[in-house]
This record gives C-alpha cells, sequence and structure tokens, in this order.
C-alpha cells in the first residue's frame, strides 16, 4: 500500500495570506531545497566528509512553523537534518555552508559540521546527532522564558520554543518524559513531529503502537494536531495557532506533520527499501510547486517573479559555495576552545 494515512484536508481559502507573506515562504522553500541540493553535489565531490543528511520534501514544515516565529527572538532545535532548519530560522547560507566544509566562518566555527548547527545569534539550539536529544534541551529553553517571565517578572520573556523530531522519536522516552513536563508547567514549546515514514529504514507503521503521533498528546492533556506537511500554508496556519497559544501562557501543543524526505537516510544510504509507488506517491506532492500553483492560481505571483526568486536563491548559493571554499580551516592551536563558555 502506497499511503496507510489520509493526508488531512486544508481550506486554502481560509489561508487569507498575502503577497509578501507567500512569496516569502516560497523563498524560504526554494532556499533550503538549492542548498541541499548543492550539498549533496559537494559531498559526491568530495568536499563535505561524515554523515550528510537532507531535507528535500519536507521543506514546508520548516518554513512553515519557523516563519510563524520572532526571528533571533524564539528558540528552534532541530537534529541531524538541521541545515534547513538553520536557514529557516535565519542562519546565512555562507555560515551554514561553511560550517559543512568545516571552516572557521561556520555558524559552529568548523567545529559542529552537518549534524551539530549552532547559532545563539538566531536563537538556534544546535542540531543534535542522537534520537530525541534535542527534546529536553527544546524544554529547558521553554522553561526559562516561563521562569523569567513569571518569577523573575520579565515582561520580554515570551520566547516561544519549536522543538523539530521525526517519527522515530516519538518511541523514545525522552519524548513521553518531557512533553508530560511541558503539559504540567505549560512551557510555551512546540513539539514539531516531522513524521516522513521512516526512521532510517525502518517504516514507521511497523515500529508504534500507535502510528497517529498527535493523539499521544492527549495522555498529557495537550493539544495535538495532524497538519499536511506538503502544505506549507496549512503548516503556517495550525504553528500560527500554537505560537499563538504558547505565547499566551496556554501551554504546549504537539503537531504532527505528515510528510516526506525526497532521498535516502543519509548521503550514504542507496535508498532501496522505500517503493517506487510510495516514492512518485509523495514526489507529486512537492510542497515548493504546490504552493507555486497556488501563488499562480490566486495572482498572488507571476512565473517571472517566481523565477527572479529561483534566480536570486541560486546566486545566493553560488556565493555560499565560494565563501566556503575559500574560507580558512579552523587553527589547530584552538583544537579545544568552545569546549566550555568564555568570558566576554
Amino acid at each position: 500500500m502506497v499511503q496507510e494515512r489520509t493526508l488531512p484536508k486544508f481550506d486554502t481559502a481560509s489561508a487569507q495570506i498575502t503577497k509578501a507573506e507567500g512569496l516569502m515562504l516560497y523563498e524560504d522553500m526554494v532556499l533550503g531545497r538549492f542548498f541541499e541540493d548543492k550539498c549533496a553535489e559537494m559531498y559526491y565531490r568530495g568536499k563535505m566528509f561524515g554523515f550528510v543528511h537532507l531535507y528535500n520534501g519536507q521543506e514546508a514544515v520548516s518554513s512553515g512553523v519557523i516563519k510563524a516565529m520572532r526571528p533571533g527572538e524564539d528558540f528552534v532545535s532541530s537534529t541531524y537534518r538541521d541545515h534547513v532548519h538553520a536557514l529557516s530560522a535565519g542562519v546565512p547560507a555562507r555560515e551554514v555552508m561553511a560550517e559543512l566544509f568545516g571552516k572557521e566562518t561556520g555558524c559552529s566555527k568548523g567545529r559542529g559540521g552537518s549534524m551539530h548547527m549552532f547559532s545563539a545569534e538566531h536563537g538556534l539550539l544546535g542540531g543534535y546527532a542522537f534520537v530525541a536529544e534535542g527534546i529536553p534541551v527544546a524544554a529547558g529553553a521553554a522553561f526559562q522564558s516561563k521562569y523569567r517571565r513569571e518569577v523573575l517578572g520579565d515582561p520580554k520573556a515570551d520566547q516561544v520554543t519549536a522543538c523539530f523530531f521525526g517519527d522515530g522519536a516519538a518511541n523514545n522516552g525522552q519524548f513521553f518524559e518531557t512533553l508530560n513536563m511541558a503539559a504540567l508547567w505549560k512551557l510555551p514549546i512546540l513539539f514539531v513531529v516531522e513524521n516522513n515514514k521512516w526512521a532510517i529504514g525502518m517504516a514507521h507503521e511497523r515500529a508504534t503502537s500507535q502510528p497517529e503521533i498527535y493523539k499521544k498528546a492527549s495522555v498529557f492533556n495537550m493539544v495535538g494536531v495532524e497538519v499536511d506537511g506538503m502544505d506549507v500554508l496549512a503548516v503556517h496556519s495550525v504553528a500560527q495557532e500554537a505560537v499563538a497559544r504558547a505565547r499566551a501562557g496556554e501551554g504546549p501543543t504537539l503537531i504532527e506533520a505528515l510528510t516526506y524526505r525526497f532521498r535516502g537516510h543519509s548521503l550514504a544510504d542507496p535508498d532501496e527499501l522505500r517503493s517506487k509507488a510510495e516514492k512518485e506517491f509523495w514526489f507529486s506532492r512537492d510542497p515548493i510547486k504546490k504552493l507555486a500553483a497556488y501563488m499562480l492560481e490566486q495572482n498572488l505571483a507571476s512565473e517571472e517573479e517566481l523565477k527572479a526568486i529561483d534566480n536570486k536563491i541560486q546566486d545566493v548559493i553560488d556565493e555560499a559555495v565560494k565563501f566556503a571554499e575559500s574560507s580558512p580551516e579552523p587553527d589547530p592551536s584552538e583544537l579545544y576552545r568552545f569546549i566550555f563558555a568564555e568570558d566576554e
């Protein structure tokens, strides 16, 4: 069977996005797609090393959620599939690319590589290689926001945290323990499950007794929402509501975004486990093409405007590669630097 679950319907007429909002979401998704395509090229040319996990196909989740938040103020916690989350959070493409090249100019000074992107400036709490590792970290960030606001009396401490993780993490103990605490303390956090149907080579339906992850929110008396993760307007709408609830002190939301990765688990994965029929079903729901078609249909953009964005982003990616290639390697004398916090 190609599709075990019916994707939730979203009334696009209710989206009511402006032209500026639509173009912003389109540009962010194109940035993510073009960046990842270039990563694949650079990896196979031997410019990147180690494991590299690409995000192709899941762009609507990153853009839809993160662009519903305050850039540079709110927090984002990612996974080992973190390049596009970093880009959506505002980390410059040149800094993300340089990090993948292991260069000193990277957002983690070349120490993090593909799976450990951090940026304090942009509220990026990091990419985490271990499954579910970032969930309690994100809860800690949400807790400090609530503590500073309610205990220390800081009216500006109304930050919201978005925590991204995959379907495989939803069977991990950290998931259940953290959701319980978040619900009890009404933390301002969005738990975003990017259910792309596969945890490496394990099909989601074979690995869990309750495949509908969003329903697990009910046992914590938490709002649980299922959304079509291939529709950026649907994701954005759900995220805006969840962010508003969190900022108003109404607690967390569990969002299950049904999505699909267009490439293998990593660039070292030959991707032989997934059927051709399954892939074709999801390829036909490409979130970028879907938004472009909607924008044209609603007269929110012209073919020329969308093409201009494509060309603009291609220039950004080309410049990012040049920047990364020309940047210096980390100085060996600083091998032990950044292990501990430094005095400012």
